[in-house]
């Protein structure tokens, strides 16, 4: 971060004194204007619901633009990383910044990997919960509860223990997600094989059972790598942000993980891909492809309520970068498995050609999205729906992590305290209970 050569003037309409705030320029993407010192000078805050204009931290992690529909991880656009790169490669570049060599991808791998078990009493932890509760109440609770058995890696402030704390949170996070699914399969878990890979591993814990040999699908384990690839970190979102504000009050890095888990939860953000297949169902269930028109127009109509989910993004105004590359492989795998006739894969189809084709939904730039692919890509290899958001917080660990820790790293950190605008009722006394 650097000193711009302009400096920004703020002027008054009332005939305060104007006040020059510092600006300061990234690498790329806007520069910002510094407001640290704003209520010292003027007695007045800012207002931005959402932080939408907002730079509430610097970071060296990732970046989106949204107008090119570009991410990159620490330089690297995305595209080549899904290409050329597997899921271990990516933590690594997430963590320590550069790509590792062959030597150091399998010195981080195996450091990994000694990690995948979990605590034997974690299985009693989860007998508490309803064999019908949602997956990500349970892994709320799972990823909470890690900090209770791990007590030798919860010192936020000292380096080695988020490092060690890192790494087990990378290894344990799919052993968790697979128990809580074969818990609410009523199937016996299955421990890690760590001659598998990580994608690999996972699907073996998920889907093996003690009765029969299991072996892996290597068009699905890639399928699978990409994904967690492609989720791996996407900038300031808004569990990355309550990761990083959690974590600014000095808590433990499983807590500030869970704290993530418990936000990515939400329909609007980590459940997208969720409500995008209950949506697809939705329509399956009044008619199927033959309604598939009449849906659309509702969604055109205002007034009708409809939503459509899985389509556009927040922040890219462009195409969706990982949803190209979530496509390729959506296609890869209906092709693998011989699902292409699937009534619910052609109704995505027909969905998805639709969207891409009417200039209602063209010209408002609504283009399938990550979690529409992923999210059809999930219900092919045999994820249920609920778990959707379970496979995204196991891929997006990563992200939490490396961003919390470069926020411990900062010189500049303090914890987060964002200020209000308050419209309650000014100061007034308590009458006695007879004369209320």
């Amino acid at each position: 971060m650097k000193l711009a050569d302009t400096k920004a003037t703020l002027s008054f309409s009332n005939g305060s004194p104007s006040v020059d705030l510092p600006v300061y320029q990234g690498n790329v993407g806007p520069d910002v204007v510094d407001i640290r010192k704003l209520y010292a000078q003027t007695g007045m805050f800012t207002y931005d619901p959402g932080f939408l204009s907002t730079a509430s931290c610097q970071s060296a992690i990732t970046y989106i633009d949204g107008d090119k529909g570009e991410l990159l991880y620490r330089g690297y656009p995305i595209e080549q990383l899904a290409t050329h790169c597997d899921f271990m490669e990516t933590c690594h570049l997430l963590l320590y910044g550069n790509l590792p060599d062959a030597t150091a991808k399998a010195d981080f791998t195996k450091r990994v990997t000694m990690h995948t078990m979990v605590n034997e009493q974690m299985q009693f932890f989860l007998r508490g919960f309803r064999r019908d509760a949602h997956p990500m109440a349970i892994m709320t609770g799972l990823v909470g509860a890690l900090s209770a058995f791990y007590h030798d890696s919860t010192d936020i402030n000292n380096p080695e223990h988020r490092e060690i704390a890192a790494l087990r949170l990378i290894a344990k996070m799919p052993t968790l997600v697979a128990m809580a699914y074969k818990y609410s399969m009523g199937q016996p878990y299955m421990y890690p094989k760590n001659n598998l890979s990580y994608a690999g591993n996972f699907l073996h814990m998920m889907f093996a059972t003690p009765c029969e040999d299991f072996a892996v699908n290597p068009v699905i384990e890639r399928a699978l790598d990409r994904i967690f690839v492609l989720h791996a970190d996407h900038e300031q979102n808004a569990s990355t942000s309550t990761v990083r504000l959690c974590g600014s009050s000095g808590t433990n890095p499983f807590a500030a993980i869970a704290a993530g888990v418990a936000c990515l939860w939400g329909p609007a953000h980590g459940g997208a891909n969720e409500a995008c297949l209950n949506m697809l169902e939705d329509i399956q269930k009044i008619g199927g492809i033959a309604k598939v028109g009449h849906f659309m127009e509702q969604v055109k109509d205002k007034n009708s309520g409809v939503k459509l989910m899985g389509f556009g993004h927040r922040v890219y105004k462009n195409y969706d970068p990982r949803a190209k590359l979530m496509q390729e492989t959506c296609k890869e795998v209906l092709t693998s498995l011989g699902l292409e006739n699937d009534p619910l894969f052609k109704l995505a189809m027909a969905l998805e050609k639709i969207a891409l084709e009417d200039e209602y939904f063209v010209s408002r730039k609504l283009y399938p999205n990550v979690d529409f692919y992923s999210g059809i890509v999930q219900r092919a290899i045999g994820i249920p729906v609920n778990m959707f958001t379970g496979v995204f917080a196991l891929a997006r660990t990563v992200g939490w992590i490396a961003q919390l820790n470069e926020m411990i790293s900062d010189p500049e950190y303090k914890i987060g305290r964002p200020r209000q605008l308050f419209t309650g009722s000014v100061k007034r006394d308590v009458l006695p209970i007879s004369k209320r």
